[in-house]
């Protein structure tokens, strides 16, 4: 048996807006439904074309979701969560690239590089807020 884990990523009504972004990085598939497709859910009108749920689901096994937190539950958001993505040497092309893409307009906290482990690691803050982590194993021995 088989376990995937899913990554769930709450924002501030910019739900919309990252997805489209990490379908730029991951490609695949975005499917959304707002608020007001679900009746509203009692709040205000403002918040209602916000992202009730969101998810991107990739040819490559990755299903990223993501939801805009209405004001009264946002005291539920755990501030800083962190996405590990990880792969093998036969990866590192792809999470090279997925890293500096995540990295554009947010914030570096650890540049990709040869960690003591043997593999390349990095980490960012996205444009909106996401912490990731990047491990590309070394070479097995």
């Amino acid at each position: 048996m088989t376990t995937t884990l899913n990554p769930y990523l709450n924002f501030r009504g910019a739900a919309r807006e990252a997805l489209a972004f990490y379908q730029e990085v991951f490609g695949g598939d975005v499917s959304t439904m707002t608020y007001a497709d679900m009746g509203g859910m009692g709040l205000p009108e403002e918040h209602s074309a916000w992202v009730m749920h969101g998810q991107l689901t990739t040819g490559d096994g990755l299903t990223l979701m993501g939801a805009d937190v209405p004001p009264s539950h946002q005291e539920q958001i755990i501030e800083v969560a962190q996405i590990a993505l990880s792969g093998g040497p036969e990866d590192e092309e792809l999470l090279r690239t997925r890293f500096a893409r995540l990295c554009e307009g947010g914030q570096m906290h650890v540049p990709l590089e040869k960690a003591p482990w043997g593999d390349w690691f990095g980490m960012c803050a996205d444009r909106y807020g996401q912490h990731w982590m990047i491990n590309i194993a070394g070479e097995v021995a």
